[in-house]
């Protein structure tokens, strides 16, 4: 490892850690190690982290309340400084890290309710793309319907849940009375949601058995008649021409290609 290397590896740990001396070369005006000046720094970088944490899941924030928020808020940041210069990106770990966060263990929605918080922000900020015209997928032939390939919008994005997160979510979302952070009961419906911006506002849709399997399978470029089958392996009946309806009248889908069949040599 390269000095310099070495140097940003030990800086980076004193940041994660209080109880760490500042690292060698860190000095003051008068040439010696400077602690407080180190300190005012690493709490300023301890501050903007939690405060990026709180704008990018305000719900969890509200439904954990400000105080033990910021204590959870302190504990990731201890253990995940940032990845890259862009501070919207930082926090995409914050939900696996609910997971396993003992001490708010008792709030099963809660990992689901932040990944839905992600999703919407990464929906938000993701790249633009026109619709697809419904009209050409009526230029397919019918006999090769099962073998097109849809794109779906840049923005797309699927939550799946075991809890009712997603009626969480849209509970606390605005200035009413909060719900939580009470447990939620373990025979509580479970819940799949698409978010999406096929224009300025982000789309929340609440999900029908096996649309997630459908919409996941098109996402990873699977036919329509695999996702058919996936969606109908998972829930018995699915109703294709509903739900592709559905994705083409909110703009949710971009293109759609043909898949090339495989021929069988002589």
């Amino acid at each position: 490892m390269s000095p310099w290397a070495d140097l940003q590896e030990r800086f980076a740990g004193a940041l994660r850690c209080p109880e760490r001396p500042p690292p060698v070369g860190c000095n003051g005006p008068d040439g010696l190690p400077d602690v407080k000046r180190f300190d005012v720094y690493r709490n300023n970088v301890l501050a903007g982290l939690i405060d990026a944490l709180a704008q990018s899941y305000p719900v969890v924030r509200r439904l954990l309340g400000a105080e033990c928020f910021e204590e959870t808020a302190r504990r990731f940041v201890a253990g995940h400084l940032p990845r890259s210069p862009v501070l919207l990106e930082y926090g995409q770990e914050f939900a696996a890290f609910l997971d396993r966060f003992e001490p708010l263990a008792a709030l099963a929605y809660l990992p689901d309710v932040a990944r839905i918080e992600r999703a919407w922000l990464e929906a938000y900020h993701a790249a633009d793309a026109p619709p697809l015209n419904p009209g050409a997928l009526a230029r397919i032939p019918a006999e090769r319907a099962a073998d097109v390939c849809l794109t779906l919008h840049p923005s797309v994005r699927l939550v799946r849940s075991r809890c009712a997160a997603l009626t969480i979510w849209r509970l606390n979302v605005t200035d009413g009375p909060v719900t939580g952070p009470e447990p939620i009961a373990l025979d509580a419906s479970a819940q799949d949601a698409l978010l999406a911006r096929p224009e300025a506002e982000v789309d929340v849709i609440a999900l029908a058995p096996g649309a997630a399997e459908f919409i996941a399978a098109l996402a990873s470029g699977r036919t329509l008649g695999d996702a058919t089958e996936c969606a109908r392996n998972a829930h018995e009946p699915f109703d294709l021409t509903e739900h592709l309806t559905a994705l083409l009248g909110g703009g949710w889908i971009t293109s759609a290609h043909l898949k090339r069949r495989r021929t069988r040599g002589p």
